[in-house]
């Protein structure tokens, strides 16, 4: 039996659910944001089906967000659960706060490459600094491979590896009942913003040395979930997705209107990305400017992929234009 457990978090996205499978082991997957209150949420939760924290004996993480892996480290103290993650994972859970300082070292310096003004980055650098507290470390025990088996005494899942809403992100597949614990691979009220991060696995990220193409990326993981014959899909937030296929060409299909839209606005002129981030959104831009600017140079990495832009200097920031 599979219970979803929706745990409170401080952030727009709302609860996040982690997922208590009731078989041997023991398993977590996914654990909420590093607060008292998502704690003894957590905690509730778990008595509502006669379990408490101290009788885990696995947590699995789907991916390196705040609002997945805050509480790995109290609840891996309290259970001494193993712990599983990818591979590629469990660097950054061991040593969440270092990588967490690279990852903002490439956002600051992919926001100035692209036009968003220094004050505005020297705001949310301080502001993502504060909302590390809400991430957590532990010791990972298990390391899965892209493919890798996770077995249970009447169930088995197979970790899939698939990047782009983040680096890391891990999809778990029981094909036996055709269900799919996705994380925020695919999620059924809301697009995943595929957030420019570090690759993991030894690659920089730089932006000198080629910005990573998280929308590609992601469009690429899509397209392999697809495929899989998947009756259900737990999400890491919302409602459970009963038909992937048509939510996943409904989200191609948002992709595209939003990669033209983009191209029209480069007809007038040249623009940075965060100039077409204001142009869509307006002063949701400037609150939200990291976001914005990956979801708008994601859809130029699109434009840029088939040639009908062409990425220019200006200064010091990049602009776009039509090819």
């Amino acid at each position: 039996m599979i219970h979803a457990l929706a745990i409170p978090t401080p952030f727009m996205v709302g609860r996040v659910n982690c997922y208590l499978i009731e078989d041997e082991p023991l398993t977590l997957i996914d654990v909420g944001p590093n607060s008292g209150q998502s704690l003894d949420a957590l905690e509730s939760a778990l008595r509502e089906h006669r379990h408490a924290i101290e009788d885990l004996e696995r947590i699995v993480l789907t991916h390196q967000h705040t609002d997945h892996v805050g509480l790995i480290g109290i609840l891996a103290r309290r259970s001494r659960a193993e712990v599983v993650t990818l591979d590629r994972l469990a660097p950054v859970v061991e040593d969440f706060n270092a990588h967490a300082e690279l990852d903002d070292e490439l956002a600051e310096a992919l926001m100035l490459r692209h036009g968003i003004p220094r004050e505005v980055v020297v705001a949310l650098r301080a502001l993502s600094r504060a909302f590390r507290g809400w991430g957590g470390h532990a010791p990972v025990d298990r390391r899965l491979a892209d493919g890798e088996a996770l077995e249970f005494a009447g169930r088995t899942l197979v970790a899939h590896h698939r990047p782009g809403h983040s680096p890391s992100d891990t999809v778990f597949w029981d094909a036996e009942h055709r269900q799919l614990i996705a994380g925020d691979h695919l999620l059924a009220h809301v697009s995943s913003n595929p957030l420019i991060q570090r690759p993991l696995g030894g690659a920089s990220g730089e932006p000198g040395a080629g910005r990573p193409r998280a929308l590609l990326t992601y469009l690429r993981s899509l397209r392999e979930t697809r495929a899989m014959p998947a009756e259900i899909v737990l999400g890491g937030h919302g409602e459970p997705v009963t038909d992937h296929v048509a939510l996943i060409d409904q989200r191609f299909a948002m992709h595209e209107r939003r990669a033209e839209k983009i191209l029209g606005l480069l007809g007038e002129a040249p623009l940075s990305a965060h100039a077409i981030a204001l142009e869509l959104w307006g002063n949701v831009a400037v609150t939200q400017a990291f976001l914005t600017l990956c979801e708008v140079l994601g859809h130029v990495d699109l434009l840029l992929e088939r040639g009908q832009v062409v990425e220019e200097g200006s200064g010091s920031v990049r602009v776009f234009a039509q090819a």
